[in-house]
């Protein structure tokens, strides 16, 4: 822990924050410009791969259409003490036949909004990291004698 309150999330603990997250943002260039939004995805491994991060939207969208590369981030903070803690993958997005190999019955990240949602994709990530904040108690903000 430093000075400031920051520490360096280890991999470990970061893929535990995203294993248990059913919500993030998805950031990804279109139109040369950078654009993020909110997605459900869900956290898989199969086998001795790395961890994938699966998510499901609707054929045609600006999500299905992105690039390559992309970031995916999830966070909790907590204004009340100043702290939280952020997660950051950063990957290579593929796209999904969920027909294969059972890939729709195994990993389906069991998206908020289902209409028309058959589009899947995989971020592969290649780096993770994750920072946490910690917080500080907040002082009372009233005096007890203010109001003898």
């Amino acid at each position: 822990m430093t000075d400031t309150g920051l520490e360096e999330l280890s991999v470990a603990a970061c893929w535990d924050r995203l294993e248990v997250a059913q919500v993030g943002r998805v950031a990804f260039l279109a139109d040369d410009f950078p654009i993020v939004f909110p997605v459900n995805f869900r956290v898989v491994q199969t086998g001795g791969r790395p961890h994938w991060l699966v998510i499901r939207t609707r054929p045609g969208t600006l999500l299905d259409q992105a690039t390559l590369p992309v970031a995916l981030q999830i966070d909790e903070f907590d204004s009340a003490v100043r702290g939280g803690w952020s997660v950051l993958v950063r990957g290579t997005l593929h796209h999904v036949d969920p027909d294969a190999a059972d890939f729709r019955e195994r990993f389906d990240p069991d998206p908020w909004l289902t209409d028309d949602r058959d589009a899947w994709l995989v971020i592969e990530p290649f780096a993770v990291s994750g920072r946490n904040l910690a917080g500080v108690a907040a002082e009372w903000a009233f005096r007890h004698d203010a109001y003898l």
